[in-house]
């Protein structure tokens, strides 16, 4: 009786595990879990995550993502003392052949800019559109999560430095 115990709560733990996670494929890359944290109600910003993964020979790039935002951009993290500044990646991330890229807090990450009074909220999903130098477009869904399910340590985006990033009408 108690194996049959163990094996359902390894089933479940299972079953969690993957019901929260999501893939998308494209060419050769494989875009994994696209996620973003609920935020603030007064949040400006979002940033969203997730892991894309080269399998092919060739480099490519994520020149973009395009989201129902005023502005949506790829960016870079970069420590200034004690303050983290928001690095526009205007060329686009590159993602190099056989290996894997990992957007997360503190380092790449997608920028939801423009939030206008409407928090992310735990559970809402977020379409948007990868665009890709060499495979395309894809479109995907980041979805929201509580803050501390996968965050280790998560930056708040409220809290950065967008100086360089300049909402206009």
């Amino acid at each position: 009786m108690k194996l049959m115990s163990y094996a359902a709560v390894a089933a479940l733990c299972v079953f969690a595990s993957t019901a929260t996670a999501h893939e998308y494929k494209i060419g050769d890359l494989v875009i994994d879990h696209p996620m973003a944290f609920e935020t603030a109600q007064t949040a400006q910003t979002a940033g969203g995550f997730m892991t894309i993964t080269n399998t092919g020979d060739t480099a490519d790039r994520l020149l973009a993502v395009e989201a129902d935002f005023p502005r949506v951009e790829v960016h870079t993290t970069e420590m200034d003392g004690d303050v983290a500044r928001m690095i526009h990646l205007e060329e686009g991330l590159t993602l190099p052949a056989g290996e894997t890229v990992t957007l997360q807090p503190g380092g790449f990450h997608v920028m939801f800019m423009g939030l206008g009074g409407d928090p992310f909220e735990v559970d809402e999903e977020v379409p948007a559109t990868l665009v890709f130098e060499n495979a395309g477009r894809i479109e995907v869904v980041f979805t929201v999560e509580a803050r501390g399910m996968n965050d280790h340590g998560a930056m708040n985006h409220g809290d950065m430095d967008h100086s360089t990033h300049q909402m206009g009408n």
